[in-house]
């Protein structure tokens, strides 16, 4: 479920990648976690609202949110983090996120569309099924009218799915890369996603002859909470 807030003040300046903690005023619904959580913001720079976007757990804090009134105000911290693109715009980019990760990502390379940016922009999408893979078609709709942008989207359990998947199917292995990212010698790999995905892709990255000096993370720790 995405959201979207309106802006008091001045404008909220970040960088795409970056995240805020977001409190809940006066929750419906509380439990021992409190009612403030950290969200990636999904939206870019420059939009008139700010969005973020969350897999429904059923915590107390997403049920206060998803049934939060239209106009209800809410407490923004931030922003906070270097999950950001290099400096270095000649050097390619190759995003790895899994599920809900896609939120840093979705923000990136947004604003990297609306810059008319000539960055090489690669993103590996992975997901169960493709009901769970948050702004596909749009991402994949940004690909077709962008050529600096390329999109492989994997499914892990795709044939629980109720919809036909033509394309990708299993993990993202260290054959994998050297399948579908070999030629990206020079590139910048970034990698979110709840933690064991990170931990996971990371290592696998290495294994393939990444230089871990070129692998930035963002672990998504409590993001069932």
């Amino acid at each position: 479920m995405a959201f979207w807030f309106g802006i008091d003040g001045q404008p909220f300046v970040f960088k795409p990648g970056q995240c805020i903690r977001i409190t809940l005023l006066d929750p419906l619904y509380e439990d021992k976690k409190g009612n403030a959580r950290d969200f990636s913001i999904a939206s870019s720079p420059g939009e008139p609202s700010l969005m973020i976007a969350t897999r429904m757990t059923g915590s107390a804090f997403k049920r206060s949110l998803a049934n939060l009134p239209l106009g209800s105000s809410v407490q923004m911290n931030g922003p906070y983090g270097d999950f950001f693109l290099d400096a270095d715009p000649m050097r390619p980019a190759v995003f790895l996120a899994g599920g809900i990760g896609i939120t840093p990502f979705r923000s990136m390379i947004k604003h990297a569309i609306k810059q008319h940016s000539e960055q090489r922009l690669t993103l590996v999408y992975c997901n169960r099924t493709p009901e769970d893979a948050a702004f596909l078609d749009e991402l994949q709709n940004w690909e077709r009218e962008n050529p600096s942008f390329h999109i492989i989207a994997t499914m892990t359990q795709a044939r629980n799915s109720g919809k036909t998947w033509m394309g990708r199917r299993g993990y993202v292995d260290t054959q994998f890369v050297k399948n579908h990212l070999r030629d990206q010698a020079q590139s910048i790999y970034y990698v979110a996603g709840p933690p064991r995905f990170v931990s996971a892709v990371a290592d696998v990255l290495a294994r393939a002859g990444v230089n871990k000096g070129d692998i930035r993370t963002d672990e998504f720790f409590g993001y069932g909470a």
